[in-house]
């Protein structure tokens, strides 16, 4: 059953930049057991990824900006009336 639910790609659909040998060795099911837990798995940029050592880093840093983020949010605008205006200036 090899090759039932993975796609394959023939050398001859593949681009002539692509050698499947610099490609390396498929692990299948690499990510399975993340993503049956419900882990959002999200690939960071090289120069972003070069700052956390691994996935507590990024997250400690998320939950710093979300409480930032939280503590200075600001509440909805409220659009005056034409009332009010004419009250507050008198």
């Amino acid at each position: 059953m090899k090759g039932r639910y993975m796609k394959t790609a023939k050398k001859e659909d593949m681009k002539k930049e692509y050698r499947r040998e610099d490609l390396g060795a498929g692990v299948r099911g690499k990510y399975y057991n993340e993503y049956k837990k419900g882990t959002n798995l999200v690939l960071l940029s090289p120069d972003v990824a070069a700052v956390f050592p691994d996935d507590d880093s990024v997250n400690a840093a998320l939950r710093s900006l979300m409480k930032l983020a939280a503590k200075h949010s600001i509440s909805p605008i409220k659009h005056s009336t034409r009332a009010a205006k004419k009250q507050a200036t008198g």
